[in-house]
């Protein structure tokens, strides 16, 4: 009798502990595939290589190592297999101290000093150089792995501080020192796809700031420059800005003054997640809530760009999340979701910080790597609407495919005890087989730094090459089955989508 109260009782407690740890919800997802609601650019994925020192600590850590542009190793064969694998990814040129930073060619910058730190100085960091031998090998890295750059030039040479406040760079821009490095990268036959003015400058600024009729006034120079030096429209790079937090007078006023046809991409940062530091960062980041905060941001630049600047799009220009390095365990894991749809989108690092895709010490990827390399070789630019009817932690992104027909579905599960079995809508006819990428952390702990991919751990091979990344083969008609605190990417092929067409 004891037994068999011990049994049911087992029996009942399992069945409760199954409902709490073992829930499954269903989902229809409904995709509108006649029309592109919004179009990214051919290579949305970006990356930045920044300019901090060893020395750039925040919060008892020092976080960039070697991982700054003067510092890279730039023979680092893992590197070129990262770089190589998107075939081919935008790396910007930029970051914070790129304001501070000369160029060694021509006059105008005789001397060529190394950062270092200086109490008073512009995110405390004296001026930094960049030689030509360095730059050389820099494009020798880039020339050999396809990459496509945009490089962030110094806005601040020939300003001064205004006497009224300690922030604000007042003067027009002296554009000789960019313009002797723009002729010589031109000269060497260097390939670049844009140029961008300064760094966070705008609206209220970080460390220093510049009116928004003033920038608006530079930035023309710049696009004089560039057409000057490349008069060819097809080769010749794009000019982007303001490269800084959004503000709706500064921004309007600066695509007001700058007029038709200056400004191709208005760049802006996101760092919604706050301060590095914060603890609540994990809770953040997977918080739908919060999340979805950043797309009205998103709405108010579109916006902008629709009454005084049709002629240019929206580009997030760098983003990490959390600034002064990004949270530390937190960024490099799996689990960032930011629900827009820009036309570019540049992450804060390529390496370096907490936030990189690759690691500052070995240069082996981190899980974002991996997430960020699916949707380049999976997503189209056609974006479509894509809707379903269930929780908020769920997140269904869909784009025409970008090198099969049909559509890819990228899914981001943020419960952590719910699986979802994703049903497409009756539009969906495929009798064939579908491709679905699973990735999970090791374990099922989202701080977790190894991604498996469809079960398998995602690691370089012996030789330091990138894996294979291969998709395993469904029924079409099941549901797409997305497990907790996972993301999966399925490749639709027989979804008619005259969008796709």
């Amino acid at each position: 009798m004891e037994s068999s109260r011990a049994l049911i009782f087992c029996i009942i407690f399992l069945s409760f502990f199954c409902l709490l740890c073992c829930a499954e919800e269903e989902v229809n997802l409904s995709i509108n595939g006649a029309i592109s609601i919004a179009k990214t650019d051919d290579n949305f994925i970006c990356a930045t290589l920044d300019w901090w020192p060893e020395t750039k600590c925040d919060y008892n850590q020092c976080p960039w190592g070697k991982a700054g542009i003067l510092n890279l190793d730039l023979g680092n064969k893992i590197l070129a297999n990262a770089i190589k694998a998107f075939s081919p990814l935008r790396i910007r040129i930029g970051g914070s101290l790129q304001d501070q930073v000369l160029y060694k060619v021509g006059t105008s910058a005789p001397k060529c000093p190394h950062f270092k730190r200086i109490e008073n100085g512009l995110f405390g960091f004296s001026k930094g150089c960049l030689d030509m031998d360095r730059w050389d090998n820099m494009n020798k890295l880039f020339q050999e792995t396809g990459a496509k750059i945009t490089f962030g030039l110094n806005a601040l040479t020939g300003r001064k501080k205004s006497n009224k406040n300690d922030i604000l760079m007042v003067g027009n821009w002296n554009p000789k020192n960019a313009l002797d490095f723009m002729k010589y990268t031109a000269s060497k036959g260097y390939k670049i796809d844009s140029y961008e003015l300064g760094n966070e400058l705008c609206g209220n600024g970080v460390s220093a700031r510049i009116e928004a009729e003033q920038y608006g006034r530079d930035i023309i120079v710049l696009k004089k420059l560039v057409q000057e030096l490349y008069p060819d429209p097809v080769t010749q790079p794009k000019v982007l800005g303001p490269a800084g937090f959004y503000d709706k007078q500064w921004f309007n006023t600066f695509l007001k003054t700058s007029g038709p046809n200056v400004v191709d991409g208005l760049t802006h940062h996101i760092y919604n997640l706050g301060a590095g530091f914060d603890s609540t960062l994990i809770n953040k980041i997977q918080d739908p809530k919060f999340l979805d905060q950043v797309s009205q941001t998103y709405k108010e630049i579109s916006t902008s760009i629709k009454l005084f600047g049709p002629w240019s799009g929206a580009w997030v220009g760098e983003a990490g999340g959390a600034y002064n390095s990004g949270g530390k365990e937190v960024l490099g894991s799996i689990g960032h979701d930011i629900n827009i749809q820009p036309q570019g989108f540049c992450r804060q690092s390529l390496i370096g910080g907490n936030y990189g895709l690759l690691n500052t010490t070995t240069f082996i990827p981190n899980p974002d790597y991996y997430g960020a390399l699916l949707w380049h070789r999976l997503m189209g630019k056609n974006v479509l609407s894509a809707s379903h009817n269930g929780s908020p932690y769920l997140r269904i992104y869909s784009h025409c495919s970008k090198k099969t027909a049909g559509i890819s579905v990228l899914i981001i599960n943020m419960s952590n005890s719910t699986t979802i079995d994703v049903k497409v809508a009756d539009e969906y006819k495929d009798e064939n087989q579908r491709e679905e990428y699973h990735l999970t952390p090791k374990d099922g702990d989202i701080l977790s730094d190894v991604l498996l991919l469809n079960g398998t751990p995602l690691k370089l091979t012996e030789s330091s090459d990138i894996p294979a990344m291969n998709p395993q083969l469904v029924d079409a008609t099941s549901p797409i089955k997305v497990a907790p605190d996972s993301i999966v990417v399925a490749t639709l092929k027989g979804f008619r989508a005259s969008a796709c067409a």
